[in-house]
């Protein structure tokens, strides 16, 4: 076998895995300086300015990649504006959590070059994902999120809640990523292959495949097994966004992880789990790539018998459903947040469900907005956990009086969340519903629009546990009277995340056109 067209295959397609070559550089460099700096003054900083500095360099390496969408690494990977899009959230996500949590009394000074070592190779698995074209390269990219994940999750070392966490995202994750690969292996062994524009095409044959098998009395084995494997595959990336039923890992592991890296989770994990489901929703499962894109055929038209856009809609409704409700009775406010994060989840899937340019638009803008808003709430929560010591809602008590910024922009978050306008969550939310309400247009349309009330109602629902917090902000007397301090850099970044929830809510041009640019990705 001649092996040299692999090799050259290989060689050209380094120069445009750059960035992550940077990141996995970056993260050996960051292990290195931990060492060399541990008796160093000024080392958190040191290892921040480090980390920061591996972010930037992967940052111009991702600038410079081509316009132009292309497979590498034999297919196993797809460099195209998807991938590219994501891949800058991601970023966005990593530097601003480094800024946090240098700054965040959770992670200890001499622990700090590894927290930030292990959160560069959790960036570089949600690049992988982003990019993802193979089945095979889905799963390892998942895990290389996963582990770092689960490290992260319990870096508070000797504390209860932390330990019980990690131990809980360890058995879940373990048990959904063996489901996602079990069902892997039944879409390969239907297909014989495991590249997802290949895959399109193989799973369109498998029609006429079952049409022929049905003469035979076969043909309800290849269904149900195509079935299974499509659930299989969904267990896995709904773990990963916590839709439900896969979401019971996510209060627990919110309320015990550090909360810097609490609100990495909430939002760059949660995006590369959207990343891989519009690849594999819109790309393995939308039809013949060689017709044009969301034509209506391969999942719009059903997948083995079943309506899989239907399917994706009543996860969502009963996503957002049970996040909203169970928040109501919470008063720590990161399990309170991190039901937000479900409801959240279930509010995004509704743009994965209408199968179309503008459900695909919406998820991508969501994204970038959920990652301001969520990452600016939690930003709130670390500033009074840091002076209060607690994280119940309680000590939000004249919180207006006692931190005037830190409430302010609180407030900014919860209305965001809430999709009331003229907050950037309003922007989010309204492409969303429109995606829906365009399928309630066509064929079926009672069933979207009844999707599309559920979100209304939801998003009612969700206004009253926010609610609670605003008035334990701005009508409450406080336990104490003494100002809230919070570090500079937090003030600065609540500041600069209340200013972009506003810009975007009112002028969310600028975000919609680089959405629009960047709705192409391969498809073979």
């Amino acid at each position: 076998m001649d092996y040299l067209p692999f090799i050259e295959e290989n060689l050209r397609s380094t120069a445009w895995f750059r960035p992550e070559l940077a990141l996995t550089f970056g993260a050996v460099a960051l292990f290195l300086l931990d060492l060399v700096w541990r008796k160093a003054e000024n080392r958190v900083w040191r290892l921040s300015t480090a980390t920061l500095a591996v972010l930037g360099v992967a940052a111009a390496l991702l600038a410079a990649q081509p316009p132009t969408a292309q497979m590498l690494f034999n297919g196993m990977i797809a460099n195209d504006a998807l991938a590219i899009f994501f891949k800058w959230l991601f970023l966005a996500a990593a530097a601003i959590t480094v800024v946090i949590s240098a700054q965040a009394k959770d992670i200890r000074p001499e622990r700090a070059g590894e927290f930030q070592a292990i959160l560069l190779t959790v960036v570089l698995g949600m690049f992988l994902m982003a990019s993802s074209a193979n089945l095979l390269m889905i799963y390892l990219s998942l895990e290389l999120v996963s582990i770092g994940s689960y490290i992260l999750t319990g870096y508070k070392k000797g504390d209860r809640k932390a330990v019980e966490a990690s131990l809980k995202y360890v058995i879940y994750g373990g048990v959904a990523s063996g489901v996602m690969l079990f069902g892997m292996s039944y879409l390969y062994g239907l297909t014989g292959t495991s590249d997802l524009p290949e895959l399109a095409r193989r799973i369109g044959a498998l029609s006429q495949t079952m049409t022929q098998a049905q003469a035979m009395g076969s043909e309800a084995a290849v269904r149900l097994t195509l079935i299974m494997s499509v659930v299989f595959v969904l267990a896995g990336i709904g773990y990963k966004v916590a839709a439900v039923p896969w979401h019971m890992w996510c209060p627990d592991v919110y309320e015990g992880a550090p909360t810097p890296f609490t609100a990495f989770l909430s939002v760059g994990p949660k995006a590369a789990g959207f990343a891989v489901a519009l690849r594999f929703f819109y790309g393995a499962l939308a039809g013949d790539p060689s017709t044009a894109l969301f034509d209506g055929q391969g999942l719009g038209a059903a997948v083995a018998g079943i309506p899989w856009p239907a399917v994706i809609g009543v996860v969502s409704a009963i996503t957002m459903t049970l996040g909203n409700l169970t928040a109501l009775s919470q008063t720590n406010l990161k399990r309170l947040l991190a039901y937000s994060s479900i409801a959240h989840a279930g509010y995004t899937l509704m743009g994965l469900a209408a199968l179309s340019k503008t459900g695909m638009q919406s998820v991508m803008i969501y994204m970038s907005i959920y990652l301001i808003m969520n990452l600016g709430a939690f930003l709130a929560v670390i500033v009074v956990a840091q002076t209060t010591g607690s994280e119940s809602i309680f000590e939000y008590r004249g919180l207006a009086k006692r931190a005037p910024l830190a409430a302010t922009a609180f407030a900014v978050f919860l209305f965001s969340l809430t999709g009331i306008p003229p907050f950037a969550g309003f922007i989010g939310k309204y492409y969303l519903f429109l995606a829906v309400l365009e399928r309630a247009g066509g064929p079926g349309g009672s069933w979207w629009m009844a999707l599309a009330i559920c979100g209304a109602l939801n998003s009612a629902v969700s206004l009253y546990y926010y609610a609670r917090v605003l008035r334990a902000m701005f009508l409450e007397s406080p336990y104490r009277d003494e100002p809230m301090g919070a570090a500079f850099g937090h003030r600065l970044l609540l500041g600069a995340f209340s200013a972009a929830v506003l810009v975007f809510g009112v002028a969310p041009g600028l975000l919609v056109e680089w959405t629009a640019r960047s709705l192409d990705f391969f498809r073979g």
